[in-house]
């Protein structure tokens, strides 16, 4: 069993009628009962209501009718540049990973006269 960790909490009078009805019903504690709410109401937190997800579809069907602003040749161009200098920086990434030694000091741009 996970470790358990005492709380105080400050219901409302229905909260806890609610509550002390469902762990009579279901002949488990309270405890048990907020537990599996917590959990019940943590896993549908992550999902979209229905008025984002029909905010979301509206934007997308928006976007979809829209004209394009560039030739497609151009976004192509601007991919194959991005995706280049992603590989440039992963390529610099994993030379400076594989010798931390070999790196060399980085000028100070200073003159001694």
């Amino acid at each position: 069993m996970p470790s358990m960790v005492k709380m105080t909490f400050t219901l409302d009078d229905l909260t806890v009628e609610r509550l002390r009805r469902t762990a009579a019903r279901l002949a488990k504690p309270q405890s048990y009962v907020v537990r599996e709410a917590v959990r019940e109401y943590e896993a549908r937190s992550t999902k979209l209501s229905d008025e984002e997800r029909a905010r979301m579809v509206a934007i997308i069907d928006r976007m979809v009718q829209e004209s394009p602003t560039r030739a497609p040749s151009k976004v192509d161009d601007e991919l194959q540049g991005i995706r280049a200098a992603r590989r440039r920086s992963a390529h610099r990434r994993a030379l400076a990973e594989a010798a931390p030694s070999q790196r060399r000091a980085a000028p100070s741009g200073r003159r001694r006269r």
